[in-house]
This record gives structure tokens, sequence and C-alpha cells, in this order.
């Protein structure tokens, strides 16, 4: 009488078949990683980062004390005009004059999206924009002023809605 082999139990054959599902998925995941590349990364990342600390440190040494911030009028809908404003003055609240102002719009998810607007002066240090998002969900706003070649910014945050 022979043994039977073990290939015929269905522990093995169970076990072997969870092998199979592991390395067939993560080969599926591993292909869509490749061919899916959203584009989030620069050319020159590795002097970039070395920049990073210098950059700052400088930003820090000529910061002129601005009170910076974005005030989102309306709740920003996608395809749909949303109105942003932007609040510039010093710690003593004069007025302060840059040279430009400009929003950057940057999609976290999908760099394809992104896009920048001049902001219009609006006086008495407020500056404003009407923005319309081409996609929906998370975006990171930042409101850049220039003053003597000198760049500042205040960041916000939203999430852009589908129209109901």
């Amino acid at each position: 009488m022979s043994k039977p082999s073990p290939w015929r139990s269905p522990m093995i054959q169970v076990w072997c078949g969870l092998l199979l599902i592991f390395f067939v998925a993560n080969g599926v995941f591993i292909y869509l990683a490749l061919t899916n590349n959203p584009g989030l990364v620069v050319d020159n990342y590795y002097e970039r980062g070395q920049d990073y600390e210098n950059t700052m440190l400088s930003r820090l040494a000529a910061n002129p004390g601005w009170e910076m911030r974005i005030e989102l009028i309306d709740s920003p809908v996608l395809h749909q005009p949303a109105n942003l404003r932007f609040h510039l003055s010093s710690n003593s609240g004069e007025l302060l004059p840059p040279d430009t102002v400009r929003l950057f719009a940057y999609r976290p998810s999908n760099a394809a999206g992104d896009f920048d607007l001049p902001m219009r002066d609006l006086g008495n240090g407020v500056y404003d924009v009407d923005v319309t998002f081409p996609l929906p969900g998370v975006w990171d706003l930042l409101a850049v002023v220039i003053k003597d070649d000198a760049e500042f910014s205040e960041a916000l945050r939203v999430h852009v809605t589908k129209a109901p």
C-alpha cells in the first residue's frame, strides 16, 4: 500500500491557494503603482531638500511681522466660482503695499490640476480672487505675498464638493 500524496490534502491545497492569491494581489498592486504615477515627484528633490533649512532660516530672519489670514467667503463647489479673501497687515495695523499677491492652488493627490491666480487689491490690505476648482476633493491654497524679492505665504486647506 502506497502513501497518499501530501498535495491531495485539503489543508495543503487551501494554504497553496492563499499563497497564490497573495502573490497575484501584490503583483496587481505593484503594476498599478508603476502605471498610475500621479507625478508629484520633482526632478531636483535632493537639492531642494538640502536648501530647505537655509531657506526657512532666511525667511524667518527676513519676516517683517505681517499678519496674514485667508478667508473663504463662499463654500467651494466643483465648477462654480468661490470668492476668497486675503487680509494683510502689520502688527501695528498699518497698511502694507506688497509688490504682488498671488493665490496658488495645489491638489495633493494629483499635480495635473494645480493652478495659480493673481489677487485683486480691494484696499485696506484686503485682496480677493474668484476661484473655480476643476476637480473635487482636498485642495491646499497658498496666498503668496512678494515684497522686495522676499516671499511670504499663508496656507489654507479646503474641501471642494460636487454640486448637489
